[in-house]
């Protein structure tokens, strides 16, 4: 018998300025495990994964219907706290954003100090770095500027500042995009090796990095979720000729 997914869609519906970017998805994705969302641009792939902890609501003139679960509670219920939530439920963007004014290590304890996270700080910098494959390379500088880290570096840092709060889940929006093909390769390792203890979510353009990283793939086209399943299945026999078509490059 199958675990309980972690992170449930139901029916859901987003928008923007009185249009429809999301309509009537419903999506499981399983704890302890990687989920590829792929699809062109534009439909709807990086809404879905900002409803998923609330941070669509957070553009103006966007909203969303519909009930979002984390571990069966509705995560838009009225008596959810949304940074609570983001907590459980951290973010890593596109390109990286660590905090310019800051070192390295306060990079990482940010989401600390913020939340009020009481504690040995410095053990807690020390284990997200070494999550994060970051800390061989930093250990010795952890006082410099985060700005003088290479791309990969910096993306990397993000990520270990995600981990600092201690989230259950991990939403990564194409979080090697912007990056060389090995630091690529080393986030794309990262992520193996955090799926033991972490549900990850993650958004790409990239076919080759999904069938690598992912072991299930959700393929969105023009706002409708058109077909999930095992990325094996969805990369060699899917079921819809869409889906079929995006893969093998026909559009997108």
């Amino acid at each position: 018998m199958s675990a309980p997914a972690k992170l449930t869609a139901v029916d859901l519906h987003a928008f923007f300025r009185g249009t429809e970017v999301l309509r009537d998805v419903s999506l499981e994705i399983p704890p302890l495990s990687v989920t590829a969302i792929i699809g062109p641009s534009g439909c709807g792939k990086s809404t879905f994964l900002r409803c998923l902890n609330r941070m669509h609501e957070l553009t103006p003139g966007a909203h969303a219907t519909g009930r979002i679960e984390l571990d069966g509670q509705d995560v838009y219920g009225r008596d959810v706290d949304p940074v609570h939530l983001r907590r459980r439920v951290g973010m890593v963007f596109q390109r990286p954003n660590p905090f310019p004014t800051m070192s390295i290590f306060d990079n990482v304890a940010a989401g600390l100090r913020l939340n009020r996270i009481r504690g040995d700080h410095e053990a807690s910098v020390e284990r997200c770095l070494r999550q994060a494959a970051l800390w061989d390379e930093v250990k010795d500088r952890l006082g410099a500027s985060a700005l003088g880290l290479s791309g990969g570096q910096q993306q990397r840092l993000c990520i270990a500042r995600a981990l600092a709060v201690e989230p259950e889940v991990l939403l990564m929006d194409e979080p090697a995009s912007a990056l060389d093909p090995i630091a690529t390769a080393k986030i794309e390792d990262l992520i193996h090796e955090l799926k033991t203890r972490y549900t990850i979510a993650i958004v790409t353009h990239n076919m080759q990095q999904a069938a690598r990283v992912s072991d299930r793939t959700a393929f969105f086209y023009m706002g409708d979720l058109v077909e999930v399943g095992p990325t094996e299945q969805i990369f060699t026999t899917p079921r819809e000729q869409r889906t079929e078509d995006y893969v093998t490059g026909k559009f997108g």
